[in-house]
């Protein structure tokens, strides 16, 4: 009888604990989305406004001397300077800066930013993207490339058309970040794909750049895929979609907002609003589902 009872309790505390874990887990990846929007804004006042791009080039003037992605580029203002500097002490190389690694020693891409890491993101393993374990180390979080990557500024760059000033719609009213899973099947294209944080820009392969509401893709496919579509809420690795935000919370996906405050966005939010959301200079109002 007390062997029964106990086991009664159990069944009882366990979702209760699960609850909690998660409850804890969303909270993490909403500080984490925080720093992001704050290091946003702390590269503008560095740099007379300018938003960070999208991808980084050292033909493309005030995009950075270095390839590399824009969570390259935040490193310093999320308190990871140092492998900041070790990223761009290869300008042609952020991701793997070694020209002959020495023992004990890690490349960038293989280094774990637990900032660009949602611990509810299934779809990471101790930091890997579950589709490039060994090789690079995953992204939760895609950075909106209306915003980011609209102007083609030479090279590989994919920067930002507006500064933080600028943006026509507002940035209370423009999506920054969204919740991505780190490894993610693509049905368009039928790949393994995912969201590799130090990965170097689209036109290497936009398979694997940690991006949202992408408009240009190089090479491979993927042109016809919905880019902009409303993001996934809790989907499975298998039935993840690299074109769309997703999110392992329950009935929400957590983005941050251009002017660096975090909203949660409902499961039942419309097309329309998403897609308004993402473009920063269409002129049109937020739905109310916003």
């Amino acid at each position: 009888m007390v062997i029964a009872i106990i086991a009664v309790l159990i069944g009882l505390l366990l979702p209760a604990v699960q609850k909690v874990r998660e409850a804890a887990a969303r909270s993490q990846c909403s500080n984490n989305l925080k720093q992001i929007g704050l290091a946003i804004h702390n590269y503008a006042g560095t740099y007379n406004g300018r938003l960070p791009a999208l991808t980084s080039d050292p033909t493309a003037a005030n995009t950075g001397g270095y390839k590399g992605g824009i969570l390259i580029t935040l490193l310093p203002f999320i308190e990871q300077q140092s492998l900041y500097n070790f990223a761009i002490s290869n300008t042609g190389n952020t991701w793997d800066p070694w020209t002959n690694p020495p023992t004990n020693n890690v490349a960038v891409r293989q280094t774990p930013v637990k900032t660009y890491q949602c611990p509810s993101d299934f779809t990471l393993t101790n930091g890997w993207s579950s589709n490039q374990v060994g090789g690079w180390m995953g992204a939760s979080y895609g950075a909106n490339f209306q915003l980011f990557g609209k102007v083609r500024a030479g090279g590989n760059a994919d920067a930002a058309q507006y500064n933080v000033a600028n943006i026509p719609d507002g940035t209370s009213n423009t999506v920054a970040f969204a919740e991505t899973y780190a490894g993610c099947n693509y049905p368009c294209s039928a790949q393994n794909t995912g969201n590799l944080w130090s990965y170097p820009g689209i036109d290497w392969a936009w398979q694997w750049q940690p991006v949202i509401g992408n408009s240009r893709t190089f090479g491979g496919g993927g042109n016809q895929c919905n880019w902009d579509a409303v993001p996934q809420n809790a989907p499975t690795k298998a039935n993840c979609d690299k074109a769309r935000a997703q999110s392992a919370h329950s009935g929400t996906t957590l983005i941050a907002v251009g002017d660096g405050s975090i909203r949660s966005i409902s499961s039942s939010v419309t097309q329309v609003t998403w897609s308004r959301a993402l473009t920063p200079d269409d002129g049109f109002v937020l739905g109310s589902d916003w």
